[in-house]
Parts: C-alpha cells; sequence; structure tokens
C-alpha cells in the first residue's frame, strides 16, 4: 500500500496537494487538503476494469468557481438552517445566508472551501490523511473555537473508512458529512437512475418548499421513499408522490434508520456489477439525485446534467437546532463530536 502526492492548484496563496490512497488490489482514492474533498475513487467492475465512481473535477479552479460541493466536507453543520439564525444558551447567533435567506452547509467558505492542515497514516494493511482545521470563535456566524479532524483511510479490504472529530470550547452547533456524488457505473457512462437502493428505514422527513424540514416524519410504507428491500432511484424520478416532485423530480430527503448505533446502507448498478456498501453510527442518510445538477459545465468531459450523481449524506438530522424532538447536535465543551462512516466496494464475477 502507498500514497502518493502531487500540486494540484494554488488557493490564496497555499499550495493545493491531491492525495493518492492506493491499496494492494489497485482501489485508490484521490483527496485534497481543500475542504477534504474526494476527487476520484477508482474501483474494478465485474469485468476487472477500473475506473472511477465519483463525480469530481480535474482542474482546481473549477472546485473553487463550479462545484455543488462535490466530494467535500461541508459544516460546521451540513444541509440547511432556517433563516440562518439559530439561538442556543439565551443567545442568537446570526449565520451567513448563502441559500437567502437560509444557511447551507456551513455558510460561504464552511469547512468546504478551506486548506486543511495534513498529516499521513500509514499502517500494515492500510494508508490514510488526516486532516486538521481550527475553526475561530464566530467563523461563519458559529460561536465557539471548534477544532476539527477529519480522516480518509483505505484497507485492502477495499474499504475507506472515514471519521469525523470535533472539540470546541464553547457550546455549539455541529453536524458534519461528506458531499460525494456516487455514479456506479464508473466514468459517468450512465446516470445513476437505474441505481438499485437498500436501507433500513421506514420514515423520513417531510420537507417545505425551502427543502427545510418541516418537523414531521412521515411513514415511508408502499411509498417511493421505501428503500427496506431495495428500490430504484427512478421509481422516485418518476414518481407523483408530492415530496418527490417538490425536489425537482427525485429525492433530496433525509431518510431516518430504524434503529440507532450501526447502520448499513446498500448503493449497486446491475450493469457494472458494482456495489458500495456503507456502514455508519449516524442516525439518518440525505439521500440526493443531483436534482439540480443541469448546469452550463462539463464534469471530467461530461455535460452536468440531472440524475448524473446520487449523494449519501449521512449525519444528524437537518435543521435539528429548530426541532428540539430530532436527536441533539449541539456539542458542549466536555464532549467530543463523532461520527463514522466505511465505504466498502466489490463487484459480481461475470456470471453473478
Amino acid at each position: 500500500m502507498k500514497i502518493e502526492e502531487r500540486v494540484f492548484g494554488n488557493y490564496e496563496g497555499t499550495s493545493v496537494i491531491e492525495y493518492s490512497l492506493i491499496n494492494d488490489s489497485g482501489m485508490t482514492v484521490h483527496c485534497l487538503n481543500y475542504g477534504c474533498v474526494i476527487t476520484k475513487i477508482i474501483v474494478p467492475d465485474r469485468h476487472g476494469n477500473f475506473e472511477n465512481v465519483v463525480l469530481g473535477f480535474e482542474e482546481f479552479e473549477d472546485y473553487v468557481e463550479l462545484s455543488p460541493y462535490f466530494g467535500a466536507v461541508v459544516g460546521r453543520v451540513a444541509g440547511r438552517i432556517k433563516d440562518a439564525r439559530f439561538e442556543l444558551d439565551g443567545n442568537e447567533y446570526l449565520l451567513a445566508d448563502n441559500e437567502h435567506p437560509n444557511h447551507i452547509h456551513g455558510g460561504r467558505k464552511g469547512l468546504s472551501s478551506v486548506v486543511w492542515e495534513t498529516e499521513f497514516i500509514q499502517e500494515e494493511n492500510a494508508v490514510g490523511v488526516k486532516f486538521v482545521y481550527h475553526s475561530p470563535d464566530g467563523e461563519e456566524g458559529y460561536p465557539g473555537n471548534l477544532d476539527t479532524t477529519v480522516t480518509y483511510l483505505l484497507n485492502n479490504k477495499n474499504e475507506l473508512i472515514t471519521t469525523f472529530e470535533g472539540k470546541t470550547d464553547q457550546t455549539t452547533i455541529v453536524n458534519l458529512t461528506n458531499h460525494s456524488y456516487y455514479n456506479l457505473s464508473g466514468n459517468l457512462k450512465r446516470d445513476c437512475s437505474e441505481h438499485i437502493l437498500k436501507l433500513d428505514s421506514n420514515r423520513f422527513l417531510e420537507l417545505a418548499p425551502d427543502l427545510i424540514p418541516t418537523g414531521q416524519v412521515l411513514n415511508s410504507k408502499n411509498t417511493s421513499f421505501d428503500f427496506q428491500y431495495g428500490r430504484r432511484l427512478l421509481s422516485g424520478i418518476n414518481s407523483t408522490h408530492p415530496q418527490n416532485i417538490l425536489v425537482g423530480n427525485g429525492y433530496d430527503h433525509p431518510l431516518i434508520f430504524t434503529k440507532e448505533g450501526e447502520n448499513q446502507i446498500v448503493l449497486s448498478d446491475e450493469e457494472s456489477g458494482r456495489t458500495m456498501l456503507v456502514t455508519t453510527n449516524q442516525p439518518c442518510v440525505v439521500l440526493y439525485t443531483s436534482n439540480q445538477l443541469e448546469a452550463p459545465f462539463s464534469i471530467s468531459g461530461v455535460r452536468a446534467r440531472k440524475y448524473l450523481g446520487v449523494c449519501l449524506e449521512t449525519q444528524g438530522l437537518p435543521d435539528a437546532i429548530h426541532h428540539p424532538e430530532f436527536p441533539s447536535v449541539i456539542l458542549q465543551p466536555e464532549e467530543v463530536y463523532y461520527s463514522t462512516t466505511t465505504y466498502r466496494f466489490f463487484s459480481n464475477t461475470i456470471g453473478d
């Protein structure tokens, strides 16, 4: 196993480095010290062809000017916060309204648009990168100094293990996730509409027209949001369910796992034979089928369009600070924020 690095660009006078984590079977994860962005994940299909299964750019400038959070760590709080404000311990905090009038994914820069300090990890059967960033008190409007550590670790089981840790000196709110867009067809040969998703969830959050949770938890049984037995993403794209139509014909919804602790998600593409098994300790996953990706730019030579990638954002429930009935995203100085999600890739062989 090995780690390689190269200069990928320059941001505000600082070199942006791309790190390549390579295991013994040839799986490779490319990532940047800018926003902890995962630029590529190279894995084999059923024929042994190694191809990229995430959306990303070839040029660094595109990440700064065009990227809809491709592969980035978003926060301090992922998702939207209504009216870009919240109250905590009797104090009101005003955040950047970067999706006016609301706040989204940590603000105008957030954790996704800063350069992180890095450190290599080399173990007997794993290699990785540890990213460290100090977010000062008041950055993007959030209270408290927050020290965040993100780790990407690739092992010989074709697993990418991601961990997020945070420590604050003042009561604050934290809810981090990775915002990769997956496409298991490989090198964007097809969109994700025929991908099959399976996970143990029987409830999802209702969204208002501004895509912020209303607070209502809806039963997913016998709807296009029921993935317990596996469902093609196309069923939600074509669905007449008001919630599918609301978000632009598809999904942009928090799906709540049925139990606490370790939860699993399975995403598969029959034609390539690729499957991604996701294991997380988070209470929900935001499923987004890139319904808003239509744009006048290309992604590795492919024109941006709806449904080209699917995001599986494992995290706490969005806008939880305004819904005390949701699991809390408040972090106290004596606590450590901890989130972990593992992505394991495998493929069916010919004849399976």
